[in-house]
């Protein structure tokens, strides 16, 4: 059997693929082109490119951001990338919100997102943003998201065969929350999956997924493409999104939508040359919180943006970043890959793959479904002998932290900073390592230190005394800390059907 090629190969053959794409006769490409043709996310496509644009092989053209080839002599309109260090810095993707958020962050404070570039807080410090989500609203720009659409008669069977969830049971007009595994079991990732049409779906996840899906769709009426860059998407968070968004959005019952429901409306007179443009609206989000998350067209992406702006200049909304964002996730009880667990698909040591039940996600898991799904005998018989590890939440109230700090002559320095994705050990009180805390902070809203850690699961259960360090001063100190659980904010109107939302808002 052909052995497969290490990581750093397939890269290199991957980008020597996309080299031998340019030609005199066709010397300049589209990102997204490119992408297309070659099977790959724009995202990945765009850090291939980068190497060659290092190597002196493309170069952008500033007019019309292409990508030139270079030969020996160079073509016209091809720029030569500068370079520091013999390397030439690669520019990020942006997404189509880009010119919006960049003209409102001024922290200057930017990550990488997928190869995009995404505001960490548009203000110098977070603050104003978190308490935006729990006391009015806010807006996050979440296309980076990986986006792939699933059609033909075969696929709503593809995705049972690739999901842990049922899909028979999704009608159209509503989202799902599930997993997908490996064969072992082992989990790849976690997203939500749009039931647009009997036979058209919307799959968003935080990493690529279209080869897997690809590769299990072999044999089926089924066309899996990747629709990642056509797509903005918007998420409006807060006790005030649905006035909002009743305010800038046309056609939609907002009032009738339940909890993970989705609706096609239309941007309202707020958009001005936007008016009119096609949103599908679902009612979900990364925040705890009572919302919802718009998808357009990335042409009609900038309208809504200030469709949503214009609607929400009463209610207090304000622009969010990434960093908002992990706060209220954390309090919310939801975990992020590569933080709370790692993907199967990448994990350098087979003792750091779990399954969706030691992720926390073992109710995505339906085992009693009739249709066979990649990883089912392994969860099967996981189910019989349990899992062996456990997501839980830990919780610190203040005096102990005031204990600790104590020892150096200060208080604690805990209040007013971003959540901490820096793991560190979890023990037994006085004893042994059991396990690993993965994100962190001091909740302003609960006035409590709150952790997600993976544990043993024989420690697991509520109210279970455990330690875990953090740091005190220039050391390390042993907090005593308690198994709670999560989520541990969960407002009433985060699921509370329209008409009671709208009252609690």
């Amino acid at each position: 059997m052909m052995r497969r090629a290490p990581q750093g190969t397939q890269a290199i053959q991957r980008a020597l693929s996309l080299y031998r794409s340019f030609s005199a006769q066709q010397p300049e490409h589209r990102l997204t082109d490119l992408a297309a043709e070659h099977g790959l996310h724009p995202s990945t496509a765009h850090r291939l490119l980068g190497a060659l644009e290092a190597g002196g092989l493309v170069g952008r053209n500033r007019d019309t951001q292409g990508y030139v080839w270079l030969p020996e002599g160079g073509v016209s309109g091809g720029e030569r990338p500068a370079r520091r260090n013999g390397m030439r810095l690669l520019a990020p993707l942006v997404t189509p919100f880009h010119r919006r958020t960049e003209a409102l962050c001024e922290s200057g404070a930017w990550r990488d997102w997928s190869g995009y570039a995404c505001a960490l807080s548009h203000d110098p410090l977070p603050d104003h943003e978190y308490w935006a989500v729990r006391n009015t609203a806010a807006l996050f720009d979440v296309s980076p998201l990986f986006k792939v659409e699933i059609v033909g008669p075969d696929s709503e069977r593809l995705l049972d065969r690739v999901m842990t969830r049922d899909f028979t049971k999704c009608r159209v007009g509503r989202v799902i929350y599930t997993s997908w595994c490996n064969e072992d079991g082992h989990l790849l990732q976690d997203g939500n999956v749009q039931r647009l049409e009997p036979e058209r779906f919307l799959v968003s996840a935080a990493e690529p997924c279209l080869r897997w899906f690809g590769d299990c769709a072999v044999g089926m009426d089924a066309l899996v493409r990747d629709v990642s860059a056509d797509l903005g998407v918007l998420a409006l968070q807060g006790p005030r999104a649905r006035a909002i968004a009743e305010a800038a959005i046309r056609g939609v019952d907002f009032a009738g939508m339940r909890y993970f429901d989705l609706a096609g409306g239309e941007l309202g007179d707020q958009a001005g040359a936007g008016r009119g443009a096609p949103v599908t609206v679902t009612r979900t989000g990364y925040t705890g919180d009572l919302g919802y998350e718009f998808w357009v067209a990335s042409e009609d992406a900038e309208a809504l943006w200030d469709s949503l702006t214009v609607a929400g200049a009463g209610h207090g909304l304000r622009p969010a970043g990434l960093l908002a964002l992990d706060m209220v996730r954390v309090e919310a009880g939801l975990v992020l890959i590569d933080v709370d667990y790692v993907s199967a698909a990448h994990a350098e040591l087979e003792a750091l793959k779990v399954t969706p039940a030691e992720a926390g996600l073992g109710f995505t898991v339906k085992l009693d479904k009739e249709a066979d799904f990649v990883g089912r005998r392994a969860l099967e018989l996981e189910r019989e002998r349990g899992p062996a590890w456990a997501m839980v939440g830990l919780e610190v109230d203040w005096f102990e932290l005031e204990r600790l700090w104590s020892g150096i002559d200060l208080r604690p320095q805990v209040v007013g900073e971003p959540a901490s994705r820096e793991p560190t050990p979890v023990f037994v009180p006085g004893g042994s390592q059991v396990g690993q805390c993965t994100t962190r902070f001091f909740s302003p809203l609960l006035k409590k230190y709150i952790a997600l850690a993976t544990v043993q699961a024989d420690v697991a259960v509520l109210g279970t005394a455990l330690e875990f360090e953090v740091a005190v001063g220039y050391g390390r100190r042993r907090a005593r800390a308690r198994v709670a659980k999560r989520p541990f904010f969960l407002p009433d109107r985060k699921m509370a059907d329209g008409s009671a939302a709208g009252a609690a808002g």
